[in-house]
């Protein structure tokens, strides 16, 4: 299995703004700094499900490569929710993260990190499945968890590590840390922290 090095003087380079994935990190004890380039999400739309995330967070290990040179480790994902083969992405405005939640109520989904890990043209990449399980929301739980977290940055409108998730999934088939961001067992198995 190849491995990256990474260090307190060569840390790695985590191209991602999110707290969940930084949060992650710090953990695991993984020394890393932040640097995003805006990236173009897109992808093709015959690509399969568990391509998807993996393509994005290729584009975005990529940039931060241009711009920073090949000589840094860096790792970047992509998380995305999916509903009977329909990718939910995050919700735009109040009404959708309420339809999002009530759509997912009662039923399972997944939940897919996509993850890539570069240093010059050596990459390891894979996506991460967790299968998600929600028990029946009331209308007074979506509503209340909407308007109280405002949930508009996460995939599929919730986050399982705040209310919503302690009171509302049933079960879980995977990786916990996976549905928070990043499947960080399995990235740690990955680099070599010197």
């Amino acid at each position: 299995m190849p491995e990256f090095l990474v260090s307190k003087q060569e840390p790695l380079i985590l191209a991602s703004q999110s707290p969940r994935r930084k949060q992650l990190l710090e953990w695991a004890e993984i020394p890393f700094r932040v640097e995003v380039i805006p990236t173009n999400e897109s992808f093709p739309a015959e690509m399969e499900m568990e391509t998807v995330p993996v393509h994005i967070a290729r584009q975005k290990a990529m940039a931060v490569q241009e711009k920073l040179g090949t000589g840094h480790t860096v790792l970047a994902a992509d998380t995305i929710v999916v509903l009977e083969n329909e990718v939910i992405g995050k919700p735009t405005d109040r009404v959708e993260a309420i339809d999002t939640l009530r759509r997912l109520s009662g039923r399972t989904h997944r939940v897919i990190t996509g993850v890539t890990i570069r240093r010059g043209e050596e990459e390891i990449a894979f996506a991460e499945i967790t299968k998600v399980s929600f028990h029946p929301l009331s209308s007074e739980q979506i509503v209340y968890y909407v308007d109280k977290l405002q949930p508009y940055d996460k995939a599929g409108a919730y986050a399982i590590q705040e209310w919503i998730g302690v009171i509302g999934i049933s079960g879980i088939e995977g990786d916990f840390y996976n549905v928070v961001g990043l499947p960080v067992s399995r990235v740690a198995r990955h680099l070599h922290i010197g």
